[in-house]
């Protein structure tokens, strides 16, 4: 191979100047539409916008891999000493399948008067 360049065709420099051609429409495009609308403030502030979401999604990123992992043992150990302190409500259906019916009030117990 020789570093010689052929030199380019016809249809090649035709569609580089198509290709420029569209690349300049769709600029003047852009521009006439940013100018001539309230588009360009609101490009600005969308833009703005991802900026700092993506700085603070990467900021989060970096402070969660910052963190040590925990073990697994751990974690189970924390969940179950977690279930024995739970306090269990009653069901508020006290008709569900598989339920007795709550005693019926008595007579009143004597207080001290």
């Amino acid at each position: 191979m020789t570093g010689t360049a052929s030199a380019p065709t016809a249809r090649t420099v035709r569609a580089r100047r198509m290709r420029l051609f569209g690349v300049l429409f769709l600029l003047l495009t852009a521009q006439y539409l940013l100018a001539e609308t309230s588009l360009g403030a609101a490009a600005v502030a969308v833009a703005a916008t991802a900026a700092a979401g993506s700085a603070l999604a990467l900021c989060a990123v970096v402070a969660a891999r910052a963190v040590p992992r925990v073990p697994v043992a751990r974690v189970r150990t924390a969940l179950r000493d977690r279930a024995r302190r739970t306090a269990f409500l009653p069901q508020r259906d006290p008709d569900a399948p598989g339920r007795r019916r709550p005693r019926a009030p008595g007579a009143p117990l004597p207080t001290a008067a």
